[in-house]
């Protein structure tokens, strides 16, 4: 049933007039570009196609294993939990909630449904799409409240599993009310290396500014802090950032309102890493000009604060330092070759190991990072990013057995799954079998 409700939702949401519909229902609600926006509706498209047919069966695979005599067989399968739980943030109204959504559905069990309410009208309407494509209305719960109801909710309902979706307060809170019974996508300090293969700057410099800067910086996967390689230094690459974070206006979102950090909060996290010695504004620092914002929201040019690397293992600095700013606000700081060590050493240190990226064709220096570290969702290579959550590769943290991930098989499986086994043993006896002595 479920195969034939993403074909056909699958179909509806590829329309060109409900894709747009949908992309600016998002921009209503969560500021981004006109392209931002559409491409979380096509990202959302595109997973419905990859669950049409057959390949909701296919995630319930099971297996078999012979055992030790005639009648005897082990077979492990897929289960679902039950009654679950799904709460998701407000930067991705549609692309979250609807992929752990149908995750959820695909596995058999009953969610309960629970979007930040400053965009929830976008998933509304994308349950009176799947009902229309045959979802039964029985199938979900879809609530609408704060998150103090919520979270009284949670506790007397008692889900067997929760997913949630958001900042990292929340998420321990969480942990801690519903007894470890959660799987968790929190906060994302992410960093990007640069390794010493200066290449490709014009487009490396474009993938910074997207990282760090596009949805303003509103992404968990957002660059939060840039390792360059002193061979950089000479490429003109900061300036280039620079340029290109200055076309970036407020007329087309592709700078825009943040929601959950005040502009005077920004600044005054600017003015603290600026009394760390050798720390200065590459770029930014100055509030948006020329707008109607509410001050509850923040409003800042794009920006970027260098801090020297030794500066940032200290251990007065490194928790300010990494501190994540939901908003268009990254670190940028430099190593030299025999300053790897203090670069490997911080990123270990980071708490929320969700998305990285690796810029270097250098072979051996890609293998010592990658095998240093532990970023759920690594990119590796010359072209490698650190934002991107598209339908076709796992998108999640590790290092945290509560971890969660989204929209592959593995992921579902993972996160809306248990393992179950039932060993199957219908005999016969053996033909001489006698009571054995006691054990």
């Amino acid at each position: 049933m479920y195969g034939d409700i993403s074909t056909k939702a699958a179909h509806m949401l590829g329309q060109p007039e409900v894709l747009d519909f949908f992309a600016k229902l998002v921009q209503r609600v969560s500021p981004k570009s006109y392209q931002q926006a559409l491409l979380e509706v096509q990202v959302s498209q595109k997973f419905l196609e990859n669950f049409c047919g057959d390949q909701v069966r296919f995630l319930a695979r099971s297996f078999a294993v012979p055992g030790n005599h005639v009648g005897q067989m082990s077979n492990g399968y897929r289960w679902p939990f039950g009654p679950v739980a799904i709460i998701t943030p407000f930067n991705f109204p549609l692309e979250i909630p609807l992929l752990q959504l149908m995750g959820a559905l695909y596995m058999g069990n009953k969610p309960v449904l629970k979007v930040d309410s400053k965009v929830s009208i976008v998933m509304e309407q994308m349950i009176r799409l799947l009902h229309e494509c045959g979802l039964p209305a029985e199938d979900v719960d879809f609530i609408n409240s704060d998150g103090i109801t919520m979270n009284k909710l949670l506790l007397e309902a008692n889900p067997k599993m929760t997913l949630f979706t958001g900042s990292s307060r929340v998420a321990e809170k969480l942990a801690a009310d519903l007894q470890g019974r959660i799987k968790l996508e929190d906060a994302g300090f992410d960093w990007k290396i640069l390794g010493p293969d200066v290449q490709e700057v014009d487009y490396i410099s474009w993938v910074c500014d997207q990282d760090a800067y596009a949805c303003s910086g509103q992404k968990c996967s957002a660059q939060s802090m840039l390792f360059m390689h002193k061979n950089w230094s000479s490429s003109g690459l900061l300036e280039k950032m620079k340029k290109l974070s200055e076309r970036r206006k407020l007329e087309d979102l592709t700078i825009g309102p943040v929601l959950t950090v005040t502009t005077a909060t920004m600044i005054e996290h600017m003015n603290n890493l600026l009394k760390i010695p050798g720390s200065k504004v590459l770029f930014g620092g100055e509030p948006l000009g020329n707008h109607s914002i509410p001050e509850i929201y923040g409003a800042i040019k794009p920006t970027a604060v260098f801090v020297p690397l030794v500066e940032i293992l200290k251990s007065d600095n490194f928790e300010l330092v990494t501190k994540e700013i939901f908003g268009p606000f990254q670190v940028v700081t430099e190593y030299s070759e025999d300053q790897l060590e203090l670069v490997l050493e911080a990123c270990e240190r980071m708490n929320a190991h969700l998305t990285a990226a690796v810029v270097s064709n250098d072979k051996l220096f890609l293998q010592e990072v990658l095998g240093r570290s532990v970023n759920g969702t690594t990119y590796a290579g010359i072209r490698a990013r650190t934002t991107g959550a598209p339908q076709n590769h796992w998108f999640g943290p590790a290092g945290d057995p509560r971890g969660a991930g989204i929209g592959t098989p593995e992921a579902i499986k993972l996160v809306w799954s248990c393992h179950r086994e039932i060993i199957y043993d219908i005999g016969p006896l053996p033909k001489k079998w006698a009571l054995p002595a006691a054990t």
